[in-house]
């Protein structure tokens, strides 16, 4: 058995943002990069390095658990704990060598941004639910009780994970309708699914971290995770959902993949049974975690809604993420994380660093929301609506377009897609035509935007729209031919300027 020949030397800033137990991990990441710990070595014992760095034993325990769940270090009860003599090779490469590799190592093309279509209420804005049929008045009840309660814990600094009742509502919640088991312990409530995201990596994720995204995938996401300093792996997306063996080609070892399994973020396609089974079984050998965005699950129109791929995970590699944007409204600004049972403690202790906490008042009301049965009532009469306005906004599409466009119902969710067919000029320019639609009023967004490289071959052309607020059929012929009129100056652009070529 191999010891460390020279004293490891640990040191901390305490002037330094970061918490001591990351600042710990780090060191002795950079200390096993750089073979100054080799695999099978003996690192300092928990009491021996907390006396040396003058800090708490828990601190140190904290970060030695941190590295065990990430697989850099293995204990070995009264013997001591030891580098992961499994660690892969490109771990324990020397630094100088790995700076050069990554030096020349081809990079990923960020993503292209995406054309701002603002925060308004314009039409087909995909993601915004029916405004108009929202409860105001039984939520302006529900507030205003709140608010007149006298509790003073409304006037204080919220609770940094999430309010405990609505916690407690989430976890019963997800466990009756998506399957998920958790405890209110492990879920954290945040301020939207970016603040999910910047939780998630900063309990888990290392800098420059490569992850799986979906090809298309989550505009947004991709866009936040490029500016963390995630290297994506595009994996494409069929039929079935997310290509768990292209991924596993491209890319074995990526730390995260982040998946919408319930409804494809934009295609909205579900991911297979067996492809669930078999991004479970690569996580679980890979050691690598998966991200589930179930972003409107709760709006499945042909039978009841899917269990949640975290309902069959059983090694605890699923990081569930929820939201109340798309069930209630995204004013609301509330989310919420269901971290693995080995996380939680680090999630929770993240949650302090960051001062996270959404408003008190909000949170509470959302709980009686929830107990009073508000809720379900409420989902209920939104399928049916959403039902009913997706078929309003498909038949106008067609009509207005006619054989140019082809578009398959979702079997769930608050969008759809509309995919061009090429013309006699080739595929229009889909991301010039959504945005002569945006200058006509419209919110949709353009279908190659969703793609890691929007001009790449393989990208399907067409739109993105959202129907949960086209409240009749007049309406949705109305804004149909307002798009038309969008892809038909975009055509004849296109060809004139095929003509002067």
């Amino acid at each position: 058995m191999s010891k460390v020949q020279n004293p490891l030397t640990i040191e901390i800033d305490r002037h330094e943002a970061s918490p001591i137990y990351l600042q710990i991990g780090e060191r002795f990441k950079a200390a096993i990069a750089a073979g100054h710990l080799k695999p099978g070595d003996r690192v300092p014992a928990l009491r021996g390095l907390a006396t040396q760095l003058n800090t708490a034993r828990g601190t140190v325990e904290m970060a030695y658990n941190m590295l065990v769940d990430e697989g850099y270090l293995q204990m070995r009860g009264a013997a001591g704990t030891f580098v992961s003599s499994s660690l892969p090779g490109a771990v324990t490469t020397p630094a100088a060598r790995k700076t050069r590799e990554r030096a020349n190592a081809p990079r990923l093309k960020r993503p292209e941004p995406a054309a701002d279509i603002g925060n308004d209420v314009k039409p087909l804005r995909p993601g915004l639910p029916a405004l108009d049929a929202f409860p105001r008045k039984v939520w302006s009840r529900l507030v205003s009780a709140r608010a007149k309660s006298g509790d003073l814990a409304t006037l204080t600094y919220p609770e940094p994970s999430g309010y405990r009742p609505l916690r407690e509502r989430i976890a019963t919640y997800l466990g009756l309708s998506r399957g998920v088991e958790c405890v209110p312990e492990q879920v954290f409530v945040t301020n939207g699914y970016r603040a999910s995201l910047e939780l998630i990596l900063r309990s888990l994720a290392k800098p420059e971290d490569r992850a799986w995204f979906e090809e298309p995938g989550y505009l947004l996401a991709r866009a936040f995770l490029a500016d963390a300093n995630m290297r994506l792996v595009p994996v494409p997306v069929d039929h079935e959902g997310l290509d768990v063996d292209a991924g596993i080609a491209h890319c074995h070892d990526a730390r995260f993949a982040f998946v919408t399994p319930s409804h494809q973020s934009p295609l909205g396609v579900t991911l297979s049974l067996a492809r669930r089974m078999k991004l479970l079984d690569w996580a679980s050998r890979a050691g690598s975690w998966i991200v589930e965005d179930d972003y409107d699950s709760e709006f499945r129109y042909v039978g009841r809604p899917l269990p949640a791929l975290k309902s069959l995970d059983r090694d605890d590699r699923v990081i569930y993420c929820g939201t109340f944007s798309k069930v209630l409204f995204p004013g609301l600004r509330l989310s919420y994380v269901v971290a693995p049972e080995r996380a939680a403690a680090r999630f929770g202790q993240l949650t302090k660093n960051m001062n996270a906490g959404s408003p008190h008042l909000y949170q509470a009301a959302v709980a009686d929301f929830i107990a009073q049965g508000h809720f379900a009532r409420h989902l209920k009469r939104m399928r049916a609506l959403y039902a009913e306005r997706r078929m309003l906004l498909a038949n106008a599409i067609r009509k207005a377009f006619g054989d140019r466009v082809s578009i398959d119902l979702p079997t769930g969710g608050m969008h759809l897609v509309a995919i061009f067919h090429a013309g006699r000029d080739g595929p229009i320019d889909d991301m010039a035509m959504a945005a002569r639609a945006r200058e006509a009023g419209l919110a949709v967004i353009a279908l190659s935007a969703w793609y890691l490289n929007a001009r790449a071959k393989h990208a399907l052309r067409g739109i993105v729209a959202g129907f949960a607020n086209v409240a009749d059929a007049d309406e949705a012929a109305g804004l149909s031919r307002t798009l038309r009129r969008a892809y038909d100056a975009q055509s004849m652009t296109a060809s004139s300027d095929a003509k002067s070529a």
